[in-house]
């Protein structure tokens, strides 16, 4: 670990972070599917459950961080958000309905809401800042080979249970309570005194400029950034079967693994800020592309090109934003960042779902990245005020 330069809370952090995404890897992919071929759901269902689920964590995250920033603590927050992810899915597995499906995507993404302000801010404050990028880079490159290994091991038991969708949520069960108990036995926190008058009060007033300025652009961004399963839908539309489905859905996350910690490592040579406009612009591309092909070939070298995308930008975002906060709000204003998004992913998802159903398929590809160009852009143009 040394040799990583990386400490050893975030090297644990990155193996519960590996198990719990075995978990939920496991599951994400054959949601989509399971909602509209076993349960017979419409797709505009598929983008309201997403939608609702994503919305959930986001808006607990700034709660959850700034209250995490208020009494000194981490631990207790990553430690419950993550048992109730473990715990959700058997709440699906068990479903009869969409609703229940629902309640289930719902614990689930509450427990990412309590635990990722808290999480990302332990990362920061465990590494120094001339390598965060790194050390966000390596925690994203461990967690992302989860969500290699999930979506493979979900095939292997298709395979094995002939298409019975149900024994994989009771499966991925037992790599989440993994990740719990890494977490409970594992990572140590340094114990600190909260302070009275050390609220963070919810106001951008006072927050950096270059903060306000990305928090916009990411605003945009996120209202054209539907929820993945989409991807997975478009795949199936294209006719890949779900095998091939999900194993490409296992492509996109091994790439994304791959490029995640020399991405952090890049990020603290030449900045962040850099890697973020070529995402942006990346995702646009790509996007595009997803909305205008219409070859079932050419889809998997456009999860290979998105994995690359979220390698440069999902860990590179929570590093910046880290460097660019106040330390005494790291938490909070990582909170405020990813719930901002992340309610913006609800009506993305939401609209995504309209969109296809009454456009076609093509139609949430083709705005989201026309969102993401504005955001690029607008990004580039402010960012030099």
């Amino acid at each position: 670990m040394k040799k990583l330069d990386i400490s050893k809370n975030v090297f644990v952090l990155g193996l519960v972070s590996f198990f719990n995404d075995v978990a939920s890897e496991m599951v994400y992919p054959v949601v989509p599917i399971f909602l509209t071929s076993v349960l017979k759901a419409p797709v505009s269902a598929v983008g309201l459950i997403e939608g609702i689920a994503e919305s959930t964590a986001s808006l607990l995250k700034t709660f959850s961080g700034w209250f995490s920033d208020k009494i000194k603590k981490r631990k207790i927050f990553i430690t419950s958000g993550y048992s109730l992810s473990t715990f959700s899915k058997l709440i699906i597995g068990f479903s009869k309905t969409w609703p229940i499906v629902l309640i289930g995507r719902f614990i689930d993404r509450f427990g990412k809401g309590i635990r990722t302000s808290a999480r990302d801010a332990l990362i920061a404050e465990n590494s120094d800042e001339i390598n965060r990028g790194k050390a966000f880079g390596f925690h994203r490159a461990l967690d992302t080979l989860g969500a290699v290994i999930g979506p493979l091991a979900a095939i292997f038991f298709i395979q094995l249970f002939g298409d019975n969708l149900r024994p994989i949520f009771y499966i991925a069960f037992i790599p989440g309570l993994i990740a719990v108990f890494l977490l409970i036995f594992l990572v140590k926190e340094k114990s600190a005194k909260a302070e009275k008058n050390s609220l963070p009060k919810f106001t951008l007033k006072n927050l950096n400029p270059s903060f306000k300025i990305f928090l916009i652009c990411s605003i945009i961004f996120a209202l054209g950034n539907s929820s993945d399963t989409f991807l997975i839908l478009r795949a199936k539309n294209l006719g890949l079967t779900t095998t091939l489905a999900i194993l490409a859905y296992a492509l996109f996350n091994l790439f994304y693994a791959i490029f995640s910690t020399p991405a952090g490592i890049l990020s603290d040579k030449v900045g962040p800020k850099k890697l973020l406009i070529i995402g942006f612009f990346l995702f646009s591309i790509i996007y595009f592309l997803f909305g205008i092909n219409q070859s079932k070939f050419f889809i998997w070298l456009l999860f290979i090109l998105y994995g690359f995308y979220m390698a440069l930008t999902d860990g590179v975002s929570k590093a910046y934003v880290s460097l660019i906060a106040d330390q005494e709000k790291m938490a909070t204003s990582l909170g405020i960042y990813q719930t901002a998004t992340g309610i913006c992913t609800f009506f993305a998802s939401l609209i995504a779902g309209i969109l296809w159903t009454n456009l076609g398929a093509s139609a949430p590809f083709i705005l989201g990245s026309l969102m993401a160009l504005i955001a690029a852009i607008l990004f580039i143009i402010l960012g030099r005020k």
